[in-house]
């Protein structure tokens, strides 16, 4: 079989990346980091509490807006004065919300999960500065015993071929050592 026809088989599909930038890299290695960490463990299942509590964040300050606008056009301004003072004051503290949980909560979090039978939770964030190629991953298990956490600061190139294509082996072996060091570390104690 020749490197072509392994490459074109129907249950991987190569995923191409401008290396030069930073972003686009940066968001294709966490699509491969959390390929690996949910596609190989059947035991851990996704969870979504941080993306649901932005995204109800989000949907509340669009309603406030909604609101507003809603009370100004059936009570022309000065009637609404008051309810538009409320309505600009809510949002802005609403969003004030949201980049506090985007900050200090969130921090570069992309993938949740839950073990199934045990109360574990297992997350995993990224980060890679703007003009740098580091790419450092970090990936946390919570449980009964506290919380503790690995990290990887590698080369983007490390994941990368010289055409842009990311190599999931190569990331799925980082993740691999990463998740193996933290049960390891778990049962050790």
């Amino acid at each position: 079989m020749t490197k072509k026809e392994d490459k074109s088989q129907p249950g991987e599909e190569l995923v191409k990346v401008n290396k030069w930038d930073g972003s686009a890299v940066k968001h294709a290695l966490d699509d491969a980091v959390k390929t690996c960490l949910l596609g190989d463990r059947p035991h851990l299942k996704e969870q979504f509490g941080l993306v649901n509590t932005r995204l109800a964040l989000c949907a509340l300050a669009v309603g406030v807006a909604i609101m507003a606008h809603a009370w100004d056009y059936t009570h022309p301004f000065p009637q609404s004065r008051s309810v538009l003072m409320f309505s600009v004051l809510a949002y802005f503290a609403l969003m004030g919300v949201l980049t506090l949980h985007t900050s200090f909560r969130e921090k570069g979090t992309f993938a949740v999960a839950v073990h199934k039978e045990k109360e574990r939770t297992w997350e995993a964030s990224s980060d890679m500065k703007k003009y740098d190629d580091k790419y450092l991953l970090t990936l946390s298990v919570r449980d009964s015993k506290g919380q503790r956490e690995l990290n990887s600061a590698k080369s983007c190139a490390a994941f990368i071929d010289t055409n842009g294509v990311i190599l999931d082996n190569l990331v799925a072996n980082e993740v691999n050592r990463l998740y193996n060091s933290l049960s390891a570390e778990k049962k050790d104690k």
